[in-house]
């Protein structure tokens, strides 16, 4: 069973058996032994009929569930040798194309690691993110506690009207997770006074932080939020990326020796006044904005580059209390198809583009695989580096961000590069009931890319 993502590849798990080398071994020699024999992936459809009774005769529990609550006419399938995959999402025309890979025995599974999209040519050297891991496993386990570790299972409980008990149980865990780091920073408080808070675009960053600021406000402590965006050196200084555009994503778009100046006086009980950028004339400054932090205060910063000490190079680690923030999407579409946290991701930002930020479909998904690679190498190289993990997505989610979503990328032309990659999330949409958002509670981090929030931004 594919269990979820780390890092550039999958991890894996047979059901009540703990791996050994020799297993691993075993594997990784019946996969070079599939590719040395590039055998035909052919493409087809079958009717319902025909597709249920191969899923019954291969005992594929979860895709039969699926499929019975969608109820579609004809499905895709894939045929290679006697093996069916009946999925609507590009796969390769042979298993010959298959030219890198590794098997890493971990934990009770494997990981079947992939090359990046940067260098297919070489496998991505692993890099243990434990406490990620930790978190996935956790999330996977309340998914099979309350039966809703995939698409066919959340269909059910959607079409069974079951869906609002579902929705409240899953906004309680989140605020169980926000209450726990609040705690973990009450319990510093001699020593914490700065928490810095960083995760990749659409983990939702902004809600999550306005609702630890509140748990925080409970526990008798003030937030006072500092905007690293109004750091930014002038635009004709801010550096260029690869393709020489301007790279508002590089650490060093940001004044660090103003922002750490301004925090060193913060924390020795002075008064300062706030940077200030103006996003139209590209120009900084210094504003009127005066901030003075009391005995109870504490400074909340939220950014890219939160994890990364260099932001804050001058502040004693010991002050700091760093969170990664991430949507690490538990769920599967069946036990050999799981749900990429980065749709779920570019399917938020989508929405939020286009209602908010004035983006058609079609910018967003051009802009997506640059956003890919600023993380890449500005964030998840320092996801280890944090103090606290809060994970941000909903199970539920997908089915209310559908209809908004197909609207927009239905306006994806078919003269485009990225009209593909719109298809294919359009397809992988239909697998999913439609939740209406008026079921979304208004402090929800849905609620920042669908509209509604009980927050100001």
């Amino acid at each position: 069973m594919i269990m979820h993502s780390l890092g550039p590849g999958y991890y894996y798990e047979i059901d009540g058996i703990t791996l050994t080398e020799k297993d691993i071994s075993d594997i990784k020699n019946a996969i070079r032994n599939e590719i040395e024999k590039n055998k035909e992936i052919a493409r087809g459809k079958l009717n319902y009929l025909e597709a249920i009774d191969i899923l019954k005769k291969d005992q594929k529990t979860e895709k039969l569930k699926l499929f019975n609550t969608i109820n579609p006419s004809t499905i895709t399938c894939y045929r290679c040798d006697d093996f069916y995959e009946m999925i609507d999402t590009p796969l390769a025309i042979s298993t010959g194309v298959v030219k890198v890979f590794d098997v890493i025995n971990y934990s009770q599974g494997f990981i079947l690691q992939f090359p990046k999209r940067s260098n297919l040519n070489e496998v991505s050297p692993f890099l243990e993110q434990k406490r990620i891991f930790e978190v996935y496993q956790e999330h996977k386990n309340l998914g099979k506690a309350l039966k809703v570790d995939n698409v066919g299972a959340l269909n059910d409980i959607i079409i069974n009207r079951q869906i609002n008990d579902f929705i409240q149980i899953e906004e309680a865990l989140q605020e169980r997770q926000i209450t726990g780091l609040a705690t973990s920073i009450y319990q510093k408080r001699d020593s914490v006074r700065l928490v810095a808070i960083a995760g990749p675009s659409s983990s939702g960053k902004t809600t999550f932080s306005k609702r630890l600021s509140l748990q925080l406000r409970a526990y008798g402590l003030n937030p006072v939020t500092i905007s690293v965006d109004n750091y930014f050196v002038d635009r004709i200084k801010t550096p260029l990326d690869a393709d020489g555009k301007l790279d508002y994503e590089s650490i060093n778009a940001i004044n660090l020796e103003l922002f750490n100046d301004h925090l060193k006086a913060l924390l020795a009980g002075k008064e300062i006044n706030t940077a200030y950028y103006d996003f139209r004339t590209g120009f900084s400054s210094i504003s009127n904005n005066r901030i003075k932090l009391n005995n109870n205060d504490i400074i909340v910063i939220e950014g890219i580059h939160g994890l990364n000490d260099k932001l804050t190079f001058s502040i004693d680690k010991s002050v700091k209390f760093k969170i990664y923030i991430s949507a690490l999407t538990q769920m599967n579409i069946d036990d050999v198809n799981r749900i990429p946290t980065t749709d779920n991701r570019v399917l938020r930002r989508l929405v939020r583009d286009y209602r908010y930020r004035g983006h058609s479909g079609l910018t967003t998904l051009k802009m997506w695989p640059s956003v890919r690679r600023g993380e890449e190498q500005n964030i998840f190289p320092y996801q280890n580096n944090a103090d606290g993990y809060f994970n941000s997505a909903l199970d539920y989610e997908l089915s209310v961000l559908k209809p908004y979503a197909q609207t927009i990328l239905m306006q994806v032309k078919p003269d485009v590069e990225e009209y593909a990659e719109a298809v294919r999330l359009l397809n992988f949409l239909k697998y999913f009931h439609t939740i209406p958002a008026d079921n979304v509670p208004q402090i929800s981090i849905l609620r920042e890319f669908i509209g509604g929030s009980g927050f100001k931004y």
